[in-house]
């Protein structure tokens, strides 16, 4: 069976770190990023089977984020969590990713590994 690979993207690195080691303790393959610059980096060095994207980033939306990656890799998945729950995000980002992929913080790390087996 092939190892999953995830890309997380999130400027809260204590929260991005913690979910990284948690998904590679579970068998999933998941590097990191706290930037859009350091995330857009590592898709042009490796393939990603998910990203798990945070929302709101300060110099760009995770839907932006998304939109990139979805162009330098077609058929890449997307996960979008937030701490920020407004209706408009919700809706915005159930919009790109499906109401069921859009994750509220903190997330919940069994919900989030059951969402990335899904979409693989």
């Amino acid at each position: 069976m092939k190892t999953l690979s995830v890309l997380l993207v999130d400027d809260e690195e204590d929260l991005v770190t913690t979910l990284a080691e948690r998904l590679v303790m579970r068998g999933i393959e998941a590097k990191w990023a706290s930037t859009p610059e350091a995330a857009f980096e590592m898709l042009n060095q490796q393939r990603f089977d998910v990203g798990v994207l945070d929302i709101k980033l300060p110099r760009a939306s995770g839907i932006e984020i998304k939109r990139k990656m979805e162009s330098m890799a077609p058929g890449m998945k997307f996960i979008f969590m937030t701490g920020h729950g407004s209706e408009k995000d919700f809706e915005r980002g159930s919009a790109e990713a499906g109401a069921s992929n859009y994750l509220l913080k903190p997330v919940d790390i069994e919900l989030l590994l059951t969402k990335i087996r899904e979409m693989a």
